[in-house]
Protein backbone atom coordinates (compact mmCIF):
# COMPACT_ATOMS: atom_id res chain seq x y z
CA UNK A 1 0.00 0.00 0.00
CA UNK A 2 2.90 2.10 0.42
CA UNK A 3 4.12 1.64 -2.70
CA UNK A 4 0.75 2.27 -4.25
CA UNK A 5 0.05 5.77 -2.72
CA UNK A 6 3.75 6.54 -3.63
CA UNK A 7 3.01 6.29 -7.00
CA UNK A 8 -0.09 7.53 -6.75
CA UNK A 9 1.01 10.77 -5.01
CA UNK A 10 3.60 11.10 -8.01
CA UNK A 11 0.98 10.57 -10.64
CA UNK A 12 -0.54 13.34 -8.98
CA UNK A 13 2.32 15.88 -8.96
CA UNK A 14 2.78 15.05 -12.94
CA UNK A 15 -0.54 15.96 -13.81
CA UNK A 16 -0.74 19.12 -11.58
CA UNK A 17 2.10 20.03 -13.70
CA UNK A 18 0.88 19.10 -17.20
CA UNK A 19 2.89 15.85 -17.63
CA UNK A 20 -0.38 13.91 -18.70
CA UNK A 21 1.79 10.66 -20.29
CA UNK A 22 4.31 10.98 -17.00
CA UNK A 23 0.85 11.03 -14.30
CA UNK A 24 -0.88 8.45 -16.73
CA UNK A 25 2.20 6.05 -16.50
CA UNK A 26 2.21 6.19 -12.30
CA UNK A 27 -1.04 5.82 -11.78
CA UNK A 28 -1.13 2.78 -14.10
CA UNK A 29 1.99 1.22 -12.17
CA UNK A 30 -0.07 1.67 -8.93
CA UNK A 31 -3.31 0.41 -10.38
CA UNK A 32 -1.24 -3.18 -11.45
CA UNK A 33 -0.08 -2.99 -7.80
CA UNK A 34 -3.77 -2.55 -6.57
CA UNK A 35 -6.03 -3.09 -9.19
CA UNK A 36 -9.34 -2.43 -7.13
CA UNK A 37 -8.67 1.14 -6.29
CA UNK A 38 -11.31 3.34 -7.17
CA UNK A 39 -9.21 6.67 -6.65
CA UNK A 40 -6.64 5.45 -8.73
CA UNK A 41 -9.08 5.06 -11.91
CA UNK A 42 -11.08 8.46 -11.40
CA UNK A 43 -7.46 10.07 -11.24
CA UNK A 44 -6.19 8.10 -14.64
CA UNK A 45 -9.57 8.85 -15.89
CA UNK A 46 -8.56 12.81 -15.07
CA UNK A 47 -5.64 12.53 -17.05
CA UNK A 48 -6.68 11.01 -20.14
CA UNK A 49 -9.21 13.53 -20.21
CA UNK A 50 -6.45 16.27 -19.82
CA UNK A 51 -4.44 14.49 -22.48
CA UNK A 52 -7.31 14.29 -25.01
CA UNK A 53 -7.86 10.55 -24.47
CA UNK A 54 -11.80 10.68 -23.97
CA UNK A 55 -12.48 7.14 -24.69
CA UNK A 56 -10.06 6.05 -22.39
CA UNK A 57 -11.27 8.40 -20.00
CA UNK A 58 -14.56 7.12 -20.04
CA UNK A 59 -13.23 3.59 -19.52
CA UNK A 60 -11.67 4.14 -16.80
CA UNK A 61 -14.50 6.30 -15.22
CA UNK A 62 -16.60 3.28 -15.89
CA UNK A 63 -14.41 1.06 -14.19
CA UNK A 64 -14.27 3.64 -11.04
CA UNK A 65 -18.31 3.27 -11.01
CA UNK A 66 -18.26 -0.08 -10.64
CA UNK A 67 -15.62 -0.46 -8.52
CA UNK A 68 -17.56 2.20 -6.04
CA UNK A 69 -21.32 2.88 -7.19
CA UNK A 70 -21.82 4.84 -4.45
CA UNK A 71 -18.85 7.78 -4.80
CA UNK A 72 -19.95 10.56 -6.82
CA UNK A 73 -16.54 11.70 -8.09
CA UNK A 74 -17.29 8.10 -10.16
CA UNK A 75 -20.10 9.85 -12.19
CA UNK A 76 -18.74 13.34 -12.73
CA UNK A 77 -16.02 11.59 -13.97
CA UNK A 78 -17.89 9.86 -16.44
CA UNK A 79 -20.36 12.52 -17.16
CA UNK A 80 -17.51 14.59 -18.20
CA UNK A 81 -15.77 12.55 -20.51
CA UNK A 82 -19.08 11.63 -22.26
CA UNK A 83 -19.83 15.48 -22.68
CA UNK A 84 -16.65 15.44 -24.10
CA UNK A 85 -17.25 12.57 -26.60
CA UNK A 86 -20.29 14.46 -27.72
CA UNK A 87 -22.88 11.52 -26.40
CA UNK A 88 -24.64 14.55 -24.39
CA UNK A 89 -27.44 13.07 -23.20
CA UNK A 90 -25.77 10.16 -21.68
CA UNK A 91 -23.41 12.91 -19.82
CA UNK A 92 -26.76 14.46 -18.41
CA UNK A 93 -28.00 10.86 -17.95
CA UNK A 94 -24.54 10.07 -15.75
CA UNK A 95 -24.56 13.42 -13.45
CA UNK A 96 -28.08 12.85 -13.04
CA UNK A 97 -27.29 9.18 -11.69
CA UNK A 98 -24.69 10.69 -9.16
CA UNK A 99 -27.01 13.41 -8.06
CA UNK A 100 -29.37 10.50 -6.80
CA UNK A 101 -26.27 8.92 -4.86
CA UNK A 102 -25.33 12.01 -3.85
CA UNK A 103 -28.37 14.87 -4.18
CA UNK A 104 -25.45 17.44 -2.02
CA UNK A 105 -22.54 16.95 -4.26
CA UNK A 106 -21.85 20.51 -6.08
CA UNK A 107 -19.66 19.36 -8.65
CA UNK A 108 -21.87 17.14 -10.14
CA UNK A 109 -24.98 19.56 -9.99
CA UNK A 110 -22.69 22.07 -11.78
CA UNK A 111 -21.75 19.69 -14.25
CA UNK A 112 -24.75 18.47 -14.97
CA UNK A 113 -26.03 22.58 -15.18
CA UNK A 114 -23.19 23.29 -17.36
CA UNK A 115 -23.74 20.44 -19.92
CA UNK A 116 -27.40 21.26 -20.18
CA UNK A 117 -26.79 25.11 -20.80
CA UNK A 118 -24.11 24.30 -23.33
CA UNK A 119 -25.66 21.91 -24.76
CA UNK A 120 -25.42 21.02 -28.06
CA UNK A 121 -21.59 22.42 -27.36
CA UNK A 122 -20.09 19.13 -29.17
CA UNK A 123 -20.01 17.44 -33.08
CA UNK A 124 -22.69 15.88 -34.71
CA UNK A 125 -24.98 18.70 -32.45
CA UNK A 126 -25.76 21.20 -34.98
CA UNK A 127 -22.61 24.21 -34.85
CA UNK A 128 -21.86 25.69 -37.69
CA UNK A 129 -19.01 27.77 -38.66
CA UNK A 130 -20.52 31.05 -37.22
CA UNK A 131 -18.97 30.38 -33.98
CA UNK A 132 -15.37 31.46 -35.92
CA UNK A 133 -16.92 34.27 -37.68
CA UNK A 134 -15.91 36.87 -34.48
CA UNK A 135 -13.53 39.62 -36.04
CA UNK A 136 -11.56 39.22 -32.71
CA UNK A 137 -11.44 35.44 -33.61
CA UNK A 138 -7.70 35.13 -33.60
CA UNK A 139 -6.91 37.23 -30.53
CA UNK A 140 -8.86 35.81 -28.51
CA UNK A 141 -7.51 32.15 -29.69
CA UNK A 142 -4.00 33.14 -29.16
CA UNK A 143 -4.65 34.47 -25.11
CA UNK A 144 -6.43 31.38 -24.48
CA UNK A 145 -3.43 29.15 -23.29
CA UNK A 146 -5.39 26.15 -24.63
CA UNK A 147 -5.68 27.30 -27.92
CA UNK A 148 -2.04 29.73 -28.12
CA UNK A 149 0.33 26.68 -29.48
CA UNK A 150 -2.15 25.30 -32.27
CA UNK A 151 -1.61 29.36 -33.98
CA UNK A 152 1.58 28.00 -34.38
CA UNK A 153 0.74 25.34 -36.98
CA UNK A 154 0.21 26.08 -40.28
CA UNK A 155 -2.48 23.38 -40.87
CA UNK A 156 -4.72 24.50 -37.86
CA UNK A 157 -3.85 27.76 -38.95
CA UNK A 158 -5.41 27.27 -42.30
CA UNK A 159 -9.11 25.09 -41.05
CA UNK A 160 -9.23 28.27 -39.04
CA UNK A 161 -8.99 31.03 -41.59
CA UNK A 162 -11.34 28.97 -43.63
CA UNK A 163 -13.98 28.63 -41.06
CA UNK A 164 -13.22 32.32 -40.35
CA UNK A 165 -13.25 33.95 -43.78
CA UNK A 166 -15.47 31.26 -46.28
CA UNK A 167 -19.34 32.09 -45.27
CA UNK A 168 -19.94 28.45 -47.27
CA UNK A 169 -17.55 26.63 -44.94
CA UNK A 170 -18.69 23.76 -42.57
CA UNK A 171 -17.48 22.95 -39.49
CA UNK A 172 -17.16 19.12 -40.03
CA UNK A 173 -13.73 18.96 -38.48
CA UNK A 174 -14.46 17.11 -34.70
CA UNK A 175 -12.10 14.10 -35.41
CA UNK A 176 -9.47 17.00 -34.73
CA UNK A 177 -8.98 17.18 -31.32
CA UNK A 178 -7.88 20.46 -31.64
CA UNK A 179 -11.05 21.78 -33.93
CA UNK A 180 -13.01 20.22 -30.39
CA UNK A 181 -10.91 22.32 -27.93
CA UNK A 182 -11.32 25.59 -30.09
CA UNK A 183 -15.23 25.29 -30.05
CA UNK A 184 -15.13 25.02 -26.16
CA UNK A 185 -12.97 27.78 -26.11
CA UNK A 186 -15.32 29.96 -28.29
CA UNK A 187 -18.09 28.82 -26.79
CA UNK A 188 -16.66 30.60 -23.28
CA UNK A 189 -16.21 26.30 -21.88
CA UNK A 190 -13.28 25.98 -19.54
CA UNK A 191 -11.63 22.79 -21.14
CA UNK A 192 -11.89 21.63 -18.40
CA UNK A 193 -15.51 21.47 -18.31
CA UNK A 194 -18.53 19.18 -16.16
CA UNK A 195 -16.36 19.73 -13.01
CA UNK A 196 -13.47 17.69 -14.02
CA UNK A 197 -10.82 20.66 -13.34
CA UNK A 198 -12.53 21.56 -10.05
CA UNK A 199 -12.04 17.99 -8.73
CA UNK A 200 -8.84 17.87 -6.65
CA UNK A 201 -6.71 15.09 -6.54
CA UNK A 202 -7.44 12.34 -4.28
CA UNK A 203 -4.87 12.08 -1.61
CA UNK A 204 -6.29 9.37 0.15
CA UNK A 205 -8.84 6.94 0.16
CA UNK A 206 -12.43 8.39 1.02
CA UNK A 207 -14.03 6.33 4.47
CA UNK A 208 -16.48 3.77 3.10
CA UNK A 209 -18.80 5.37 5.87
CA UNK A 210 -18.74 8.54 7.57
CA UNK A 211 -17.48 7.91 11.06
CA UNK A 212 -19.12 10.48 13.83
CA UNK A 213 -17.31 13.34 15.33
CA UNK A 214 -15.74 12.84 18.82
CA UNK A 215 -15.85 14.82 21.37
CA UNK A 216 -12.90 16.97 21.48
CA UNK A 217 -11.18 16.53 24.54
CA UNK A 218 -10.42 19.31 27.09
CA UNK A 219 -7.71 21.72 26.34
CA UNK A 220 -4.69 21.10 28.59
CA UNK A 221 -1.41 21.84 29.02
CA UNK A 222 1.08 20.09 26.60
CA UNK A 223 3.30 18.38 28.43
CA UNK A 224 7.43 18.92 27.45
CA UNK A 225 9.19 16.82 24.95
CA UNK A 226 9.67 13.24 26.58
CA UNK A 227 13.43 12.78 26.53
CA UNK A 228 14.00 9.80 28.87
CA UNK A 229 14.43 7.44 25.72
CA UNK A 230 17.35 9.71 24.75
CA UNK A 231 20.77 8.69 25.24
CA UNK A 232 23.28 10.27 27.13
CA UNK A 233 24.89 11.08 23.76
CA UNK A 234 21.80 12.29 21.82
CA UNK A 235 21.21 14.88 24.83
CA UNK A 236 24.42 16.14 24.07
CA UNK A 237 23.65 16.21 20.74
CA UNK A 238 20.66 18.65 20.90
CA UNK A 239 22.61 21.27 23.25
CA UNK A 240 25.07 21.36 20.39
CA UNK A 241 22.13 21.42 17.39
CA UNK A 242 20.85 24.99 20.32
CA UNK A 243 24.03 26.61 20.35
CA UNK A 244 24.85 25.92 16.87
CA UNK A 245 21.40 27.31 15.82
CA UNK A 246 22.57 30.33 18.44
CA UNK A 247 25.52 30.88 16.53
CA UNK A 248 23.38 30.68 12.82
CA UNK A 249 21.15 33.60 14.11
CA UNK A 250 23.88 35.69 14.60
CA UNK A 251 25.47 34.88 11.21
CA UNK A 252 28.35 33.33 13.04
CA UNK A 253 28.46 30.24 10.82
CA UNK A 254 31.99 29.31 11.34
CA UNK A 255 30.96 28.85 15.23
CA UNK A 256 27.72 26.94 13.84
CA UNK A 257 29.26 24.69 11.78
CA UNK A 258 31.38 23.41 14.43
CA UNK A 259 28.55 22.85 17.03
CA UNK A 260 26.53 21.48 14.16
CA UNK A 261 29.44 18.36 13.38
CA UNK A 262 29.64 18.20 16.84
CA UNK A 263 26.12 17.13 17.27
CA UNK A 264 26.82 15.03 14.06
CA UNK A 265 29.53 13.22 16.25
CA UNK A 266 27.29 12.38 19.31
CA UNK A 267 24.39 11.42 16.91
CA UNK A 268 25.06 10.31 13.59
CA UNK A 269 21.33 9.27 12.95
CA UNK A 270 19.47 12.57 13.18
CA UNK A 271 19.02 14.31 9.57
CA UNK A 272 18.04 17.48 11.29
CA UNK A 273 22.16 18.08 12.42
CA UNK A 274 23.18 17.48 8.47
CA UNK A 275 20.35 19.57 7.69
CA UNK A 276 21.76 22.23 9.68
CA UNK A 277 25.31 22.43 8.19
CA UNK A 278 23.59 22.28 4.43
CA UNK A 279 22.21 25.69 5.49
CA UNK A 280 25.51 26.91 6.94
CA UNK A 281 27.11 26.16 3.60
CA UNK A 282 24.08 27.56 1.73
CA UNK A 283 24.75 30.93 3.11
CA UNK A 284 28.53 30.58 2.78
CA UNK A 285 27.59 30.19 -1.10
CA UNK A 286 29.82 27.28 -0.89
CA UNK A 287 26.94 25.17 -3.23
CA UNK A 288 28.37 22.33 -3.94
CA UNK A 289 29.54 21.61 -0.03
CA UNK A 290 25.72 22.61 0.77
CA UNK A 291 24.73 19.98 -2.15
CA UNK A 292 27.35 16.80 -0.85
CA UNK A 293 25.70 17.24 3.08
CA UNK A 294 22.03 17.18 1.92
CA UNK A 295 22.69 14.10 -0.25
CA UNK A 296 24.50 12.62 2.95
CA UNK A 297 21.18 14.15 4.37
CA UNK A 298 19.21 12.53 2.78
CA UNK A 299 20.57 8.99 2.68
CA UNK A 300 20.80 9.16 6.32
CA UNK A 301 17.19 9.91 6.59
CA UNK A 302 16.14 7.05 4.84
CA UNK A 303 18.51 4.30 6.51
CA UNK A 304 17.08 5.77 10.08
CA UNK A 305 13.18 6.48 8.56
CA UNK A 306 13.33 10.10 8.85
CA UNK A 307 10.23 12.58 8.89
CA UNK A 308 9.50 12.89 5.15
CA UNK A 309 9.15 16.93 5.78
CA UNK A 310 12.57 16.50 6.67
CA UNK A 311 13.71 14.71 3.82
CA UNK A 312 11.90 16.98 1.30
CA UNK A 313 13.43 20.13 3.02
CA UNK A 314 16.65 18.75 2.28
CA UNK A 315 15.74 18.09 -1.33
CA UNK A 316 14.81 21.58 -1.52
CA UNK A 317 17.63 22.98 -0.57
CA UNK A 318 19.85 21.41 -3.01
CA UNK A 319 17.13 22.87 -5.38
CA UNK A 320 18.05 26.37 -4.21
CA UNK A 321 21.85 25.29 -4.48
CA UNK A 322 21.77 24.37 -8.13
CA UNK A 323 19.46 27.90 -8.60
CA UNK A 324 21.97 29.87 -7.27
CA UNK A 325 24.67 27.90 -9.65
CA UNK A 326 22.24 28.81 -12.41
CA UNK A 327 21.78 24.96 -13.05
CA UNK A 328 17.89 25.28 -13.54
CA UNK A 329 16.90 22.19 -15.48
CA UNK A 330 19.05 20.14 -12.25
CA UNK A 331 17.25 22.35 -9.94
CA UNK A 332 13.97 21.49 -11.09
CA UNK A 333 14.28 17.83 -10.82
CA UNK A 334 14.85 18.60 -7.11
CA UNK A 335 12.38 20.52 -6.35
CA UNK A 336 10.11 18.22 -8.03
CA UNK A 337 11.41 15.27 -5.45
CA UNK A 338 10.83 17.83 -2.76
CA UNK A 339 7.32 18.07 -4.18
CA UNK A 340 6.88 14.23 -4.28
CA UNK A 341 7.91 13.88 -0.49
CA UNK A 342 6.26 16.65 0.96
CA UNK A 343 3.75 18.99 -1.19
CA UNK A 344 3.64 23.07 -0.23
CA UNK A 345 2.65 25.94 -1.64
CA UNK A 346 6.31 27.16 -1.36
CA UNK A 347 7.56 24.48 -3.38
CA UNK A 348 5.10 24.59 -5.58
CA UNK A 349 5.95 28.53 -6.15
CA UNK A 350 9.83 27.83 -6.51
CA UNK A 351 9.10 25.12 -9.12
CA UNK A 352 6.67 27.59 -11.35
CA UNK A 353 9.40 30.30 -10.97
CA UNK A 354 12.04 27.91 -12.10
CA UNK A 355 10.37 26.40 -15.07
CA UNK A 356 10.56 30.21 -16.31
CA UNK A 357 13.73 30.52 -15.96
CA UNK A 358 14.05 27.48 -17.71
CA UNK A 359 12.05 29.24 -20.21
CA UNK A 360 14.07 32.39 -20.54
CA UNK A 361 17.14 30.43 -20.63
CA UNK A 362 16.32 28.19 -23.54
CA UNK A 363 14.84 31.03 -25.72
CA UNK A 364 18.32 32.77 -24.78
CA UNK A 365 19.99 29.87 -26.16
CA UNK A 366 17.61 29.92 -29.17
CA UNK A 367 18.25 33.65 -30.07
CA UNK A 368 20.70 33.24 -33.58
CA UNK A 369 20.82 36.17 -35.91
CA UNK A 370 22.14 34.12 -38.70
CA UNK A 371 19.48 31.45 -38.45
CA UNK A 372 16.57 34.30 -38.03
CA UNK A 373 17.69 35.55 -41.42
CA UNK A 374 17.48 31.94 -42.86
CA UNK A 375 13.82 31.81 -41.22
CA UNK A 376 12.70 35.25 -42.63
CA UNK A 377 14.46 34.18 -46.55
CA UNK A 378 12.54 30.92 -46.61
CA UNK A 379 9.10 32.70 -45.25
CA UNK A 380 9.55 35.29 -48.08
CA UNK A 381 9.70 32.36 -50.49
CA UNK A 382 6.62 30.75 -48.94
CA UNK A 383 4.81 34.03 -48.81
CA UNK A 384 5.24 34.85 -52.73
CA UNK A 385 4.03 31.52 -53.61
CA UNK A 386 0.66 32.17 -51.60
CA UNK A 387 1.39 29.63 -48.87
CA UNK A 388 1.00 32.85 -45.82
CA UNK A 389 0.03 29.94 -43.24
CA UNK A 390 3.29 28.36 -44.10
CA UNK A 391 5.06 31.29 -43.98
CA UNK A 392 3.82 32.61 -40.33
CA UNK A 393 5.68 29.42 -39.24
CA UNK A 394 9.29 30.76 -40.42
CA UNK A 395 8.51 34.36 -39.94
CA UNK A 396 7.37 33.23 -36.18
CA UNK A 397 10.84 31.16 -35.90
CA UNK A 398 12.65 34.20 -37.23
CA UNK A 399 11.19 36.45 -34.33
CA UNK A 400 12.10 33.66 -32.09
CA UNK A 401 15.80 33.50 -33.20
CA UNK A 402 15.75 37.33 -32.81
CA UNK A 403 12.87 38.84 -31.39
CA UNK A 404 14.59 42.53 -31.11
CA UNK A 405 13.85 42.90 -35.18
CA UNK A 406 11.20 45.09 -36.31
CA UNK A 407 11.01 43.27 -39.92
CA UNK A 408 10.09 39.79 -38.84
CA UNK A 409 6.98 41.01 -36.85
CA UNK A 410 6.08 43.55 -40.11
CA UNK A 411 6.45 40.40 -42.49
CA UNK A 412 4.15 37.83 -40.42
CA UNK A 413 1.39 40.91 -40.10
CA UNK A 414 1.61 41.04 -43.97
CA UNK A 415 0.78 37.32 -43.72
CA UNK A 416 -1.92 37.90 -41.22
CA UNK A 417 -3.65 40.57 -43.09
CA UNK A 418 -3.57 38.27 -46.01
CA UNK A 419 -5.44 35.55 -43.87
CA UNK A 420 -8.19 38.29 -42.41
CA UNK A 421 -6.61 38.19 -39.27
CA UNK A 422 -6.26 41.30 -38.56
CA UNK A 423 -6.38 41.49 -34.88
CA UNK A 424 -3.29 39.55 -34.64
CA UNK A 425 -1.89 41.50 -37.55
CA UNK A 426 -2.51 44.91 -35.90
CA UNK A 427 -0.79 43.22 -32.68
CA UNK A 428 2.39 42.59 -34.87
CA UNK A 429 2.62 45.88 -36.58
CA UNK A 430 2.13 47.38 -32.87
CA UNK A 431 5.31 45.42 -31.37
CA UNK A 432 6.99 46.31 -34.92
CA UNK A 433 6.52 49.62 -34.53
CA UNK A 434 7.25 49.92 -30.36
CA UNK A 435 10.71 48.30 -31.63
CA UNK A 436 11.40 50.60 -34.51
CA UNK A 437 9.02 53.87 -34.62
CA UNK A 438 10.81 55.03 -38.11
CA UNK A 439 9.92 52.06 -39.67
CA UNK A 440 8.10 52.96 -42.86
CA UNK A 441 6.22 50.14 -44.06
CA UNK A 442 5.60 49.03 -40.17
CA UNK A 443 3.06 52.29 -40.42
CA UNK A 444 1.99 51.66 -43.56
CA UNK A 445 1.45 47.71 -42.73
CA UNK A 446 -0.95 49.09 -39.84
CA UNK A 447 -3.18 51.54 -41.89
CA UNK A 448 -4.01 48.93 -44.52
CA UNK A 449 -4.77 46.28 -41.51
CA UNK A 450 -7.19 49.32 -40.08
CA UNK A 451 -8.54 49.85 -42.89
CA UNK A 452 -9.72 46.57 -43.40
CA UNK A 453 -10.74 46.40 -39.61
CA UNK A 454 -13.21 49.54 -40.83
CA UNK A 455 -11.33 52.11 -38.61
CA UNK A 456 -10.34 54.68 -41.56
CA UNK A 457 -9.93 57.62 -38.74
CA UNK A 458 -6.77 55.39 -36.87
CA UNK A 459 -5.55 54.23 -40.64
CA UNK A 460 -5.50 57.97 -41.37
CA UNK A 461 -3.47 58.32 -37.97
CA UNK A 462 -1.22 55.80 -39.23
CA UNK A 463 -0.68 57.02 -42.71
CA UNK A 464 0.22 60.63 -41.04
CA UNK A 465 3.01 58.82 -39.14
CA UNK A 466 4.46 57.55 -42.44
CA UNK A 467 4.13 60.75 -44.17
CA UNK A 468 6.16 62.30 -41.29
CA UNK A 469 8.65 60.02 -42.11
CA UNK A 470 8.86 60.11 -45.75
CA UNK A 471 6.03 62.72 -47.25
CA UNK A 472 6.28 61.23 -50.98
CA UNK A 473 5.50 58.15 -50.19
CA UNK A 474 2.95 56.91 -52.73
CA UNK A 475 1.62 53.89 -50.54
CA UNK A 476 0.76 56.48 -47.63
CA UNK A 477 -0.53 58.94 -49.95
CA UNK A 478 -2.86 56.41 -52.17
CA UNK A 479 -3.48 55.02 -48.39
CA UNK A 480 -4.47 58.47 -46.68
CA UNK A 481 -6.16 59.38 -49.65
CA UNK A 482 -8.58 56.57 -49.82
CA UNK A 483 -9.38 56.84 -46.02
CA UNK A 484 -9.86 60.47 -46.35
CA UNK A 485 -13.17 59.55 -49.25
CA UNK A 486 -13.86 56.67 -47.05
CA UNK A 487 -14.62 58.99 -44.32
CA UNK A 488 -15.97 61.76 -45.87
CA UNK A 489 -18.17 59.59 -48.53
CA UNK A 490 -21.47 59.45 -45.87
CA UNK A 491 -20.88 62.01 -43.15
CA UNK A 492 -24.24 60.96 -41.19
CA UNK A 493 -22.46 57.74 -41.06
CA UNK A 494 -19.74 58.39 -39.69
CA UNK A 495 -21.24 60.57 -37.13
CA UNK A 496 -23.44 58.06 -35.98
CA UNK A 497 -20.30 55.91 -35.70
CA UNK A 498 -18.15 58.34 -33.43
CA UNK A 499 -20.97 59.31 -31.07
CA UNK A 500 -21.87 55.54 -30.64
CA UNK A 501 -17.92 55.74 -28.85
CA UNK A 502 -17.87 56.37 -25.33
CA UNK A 503 -14.68 58.44 -25.71
CA UNK A 504 -15.97 61.30 -28.02
CA UNK A 505 -18.67 61.32 -25.79
CA UNK A 506 -16.72 62.56 -23.01
CA UNK A 507 -14.96 64.76 -25.26
CA UNK A 508 -17.85 66.51 -26.67
CA UNK A 509 -19.49 67.02 -23.21
CA UNK A 510 -16.59 69.04 -21.68
CA UNK A 511 -17.33 72.78 -21.80
CA UNK A 512 -13.49 73.44 -22.19
CA UNK A 513 -13.31 71.32 -25.44
CA UNK A 514 -16.21 72.32 -26.67
CA UNK A 515 -14.87 76.10 -26.15
CA UNK A 516 -11.48 75.05 -28.07
CA UNK A 517 -13.54 73.52 -30.60
CA UNK A 518 -15.42 76.80 -31.31
CA UNK A 519 -12.41 78.73 -31.17
CA UNK A 520 -10.93 76.64 -33.66
CA UNK A 521 -13.41 77.03 -36.12
CA UNK A 522 -13.54 80.78 -35.76
CA UNK A 523 -9.53 80.72 -35.41
CA UNK A 524 -7.71 78.56 -37.20
CA UNK A 525 -4.41 79.22 -36.18
CA UNK A 526 -5.75 78.80 -32.31
CA UNK A 527 -4.74 75.36 -33.05
CA UNK A 528 -1.38 75.62 -32.65
CA UNK A 529 -1.71 76.95 -28.97
CA UNK A 530 -3.88 74.40 -27.79
CA UNK A 531 -1.55 71.37 -28.89
CA UNK A 532 0.71 72.49 -26.78
CA UNK A 533 -1.13 70.84 -24.38
CA UNK A 534 -0.42 66.94 -24.76
CA UNK A 535 -4.07 66.08 -22.38
CA UNK A 536 -5.49 68.71 -25.27
CA UNK A 537 -3.64 67.47 -28.39
CA UNK A 538 -4.60 63.56 -27.37
CA UNK A 539 -8.28 64.71 -27.79
CA UNK A 540 -8.52 66.49 -30.55
CA UNK A 541 -6.40 63.25 -32.24
CA UNK A 542 -9.33 61.20 -30.76
CA UNK A 543 -11.77 63.48 -32.38
CA UNK A 544 -9.82 63.90 -35.94
CA UNK A 545 -8.99 59.74 -35.66
CA UNK A 546 -13.34 59.55 -35.62
CA UNK A 547 -13.62 61.72 -38.47
CA UNK A 548 -15.82 64.02 -36.49
CA UNK A 549 -13.34 66.99 -37.47
CA UNK A 550 -10.56 68.07 -40.10
CA UNK A 551 -7.91 70.03 -40.56
CA UNK A 552 -6.90 71.68 -43.76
Amino acid sequence: MEQVNALKEKGNAALQQGNYTEAIKFYSDAIALDPTNHVLFSNRSAAYAKDEQFELAYADAEKTVTLKPDWGKGYSRKGSALAYLGRTDEAIEAYEEGLRIDPTNAQLAEGLKEVKAKNPPFPGAGLNADLFRSPDLFVKLRNNPQTRAFLDDPEYLKIVTKLHTDPTAKLDRFDDPRILTTVCVLLGLNFTMAGDGDIPMDTSEPPSQPTPRPKEPEKRKEPSEDLSGLSQSQLLARKEKERGNDAYKKKDFETALAHYNKAVELDSSDITYLNNIAAVYFEQKEYQKCIEQCEKAIEIGRENRADFKLIAKAFTRIGNAYKKLEEYSTAKVYYEKSMSEHRTPEIRSLLSDIEKKIKEKEAKAYIDPEKAEEAKEKGNELFKKGDYAEAIKYYSDAIKRNPEDSKYYSNRAACYTKLAAFDLGLKDCEKCLELDPKFIKGWIRKGKILQGMQQQGKAISAYQKALELDPVNTEAIEGYRSCSVAVNSNPDEVRKRAMADPEIQAILRDPAMRLILQQMQNDPKALNDHLKNPDIAAKIQKLLESGLIAIH
